[in-house]
């Protein structure tokens, strides 16, 4: 499939004002047990998909799993950090900076261009003292870093890693291979926004692939090591993972890490739900992040992954109200009723 057919998918999302739907947003679901049987689904669930920045996760496990991260010395806020789609905070810049010069290197080493910062705040900030973003301001450079932690480790030239061909970027499409069974090397890629290899993949296997994640005992291994690492750290700091005013960040934060997700560009959400050894993939078929976060708490909610206070605690994503100037609420973003209509 080339290209995605709306109608073929329900509508899971809709924008509601007076009672009446404005608009809606059609995607696709699903939900995969330790064995990768199929718990739920809903839409095209076998659609092909570029994950974009949701395999981070996967991404990173090279960095971890070499012995990379060990041998730089990296502590847990910058292994999350690596997994991270982030704000460029302060304290996610900060890090980059100092994890580039434990390697000897600075932000020219990062092949990732310099964008404006994800959080608006950061940006007017920036703009306030006539600063331009640099590279360690583009929400990807903590991936970037691991990336060049790994090459410095397998002692490869650090230039040029972004390549489709370089020997870092064949490390994790290995990884990713053997975690979803499929040939990474086959797949259809583009560049990301960030530079790196995008791949075009099924959406049912990126969520086998967090399955692995939810139940690492079955990995075994090594890499069940670098895995636990990886999760114990996106943990133990999800602000390093998005940073503030953030879904992701805000989901493992308020679930205490019973949940475990991470976005992706064009509406893609991956995550895992640990206690339940549940893996999940999901896109909104339009691409909207607000479609997106609004079917990542409809599938929680579906899953019992999340309970009543944290809802609450996630409206303002799960369920967030349309404000006009003059701040009346005049309309509300909510799951469509064929979340009901669909069992597991």
């Amino acid at each position: 499939m080339n290209s995605i057919s709306p109608e073929l998918n329900p509508v899971l999302v809709n924008v509601m004002r007076r009672g009446k739907v404005e608009s809606c947003h059609r995607g696709s679901a699903i939900v995969l047990d330790s064995e990768g049987k199929t718990v739920f689904s809903i839409g095209q669930a076998d659609r092909m998909i570029y994950p974009r920045s949701s395999i981070k996760l996967f991404q990173a496990i090279p960095l971890v799993e070499s012995g990379a991260a060990d041998q730089f010395a990296l502590d847990n806020r910058e292994i999350a950090l690596a997994c991270a789609s982030h704000n460029a905070e302060s304290f996610h810049t900060q890090t980059v900076t100092n994890w580039l010069a434990k390697l000897g290197l600075d932000a020219d080493a990062l092949e990732c261009g310099a964008s404006r910062p994800l959080s608006d705040e950061v940006f007017w900030t920036l703009s306030a003292r006539a600063e331009v973003p640099s590279r360690v301001h583009q929400n990807c450079s903590g991936k970037h870093s691991g990336m060049l932690t790994l090459a410095r480790f397998m002692g490869v030239e650090t230039k040029g890693y972004s390549e489709y061909q370089h020997p870092t970027q064949a490390a994790w499409m290995k990884v990713f291979g053997e975690l979803t069974g499929l040939d990474a090397f086959s797949l259809h890629w583009e560049r990301d926004g960030c530079g790196l290899p995008a791949i075009f993949m099924p959406m049912d296997k990126l969520a086998l692939a967090f399955s692995r994640y939810a139940n690492i005992d079955h990995v075994g291994g090594g890499r069940a090591a670098a895995m636990t690492r990886i999760l114990e750290a996106v943990r133990q700091h999800p602000e390093m993972v998005a940073g503030t005013g953030r879904c992701c960040t805000a989901v493992i934060k308020y679930s205490a890490g019973s949940a475990v997700v991470k976005t992706g560009a064009e509406g893609v959400y991956g995550g895992c739900v640990p206690d339940q050894g549940l893996g999940f993939a999901l896109k909104v078929d339009d691409g909207a992040a607000r479609g997106s976060e609004v079917m990542l708490g409809a599938l929680l909610d579906k899953l019992d992954a999340i309970d009543t206070d944290m809802a609450s605690q996630l409206a303002q994503w799960f369920q967030p109200e349309i404000k006009n100037s003059q701040g009346n609420v005049t309309g509300q973003v909510v799951p469509s009723t064929a979340w009901h209509s669909q069992s597991g």
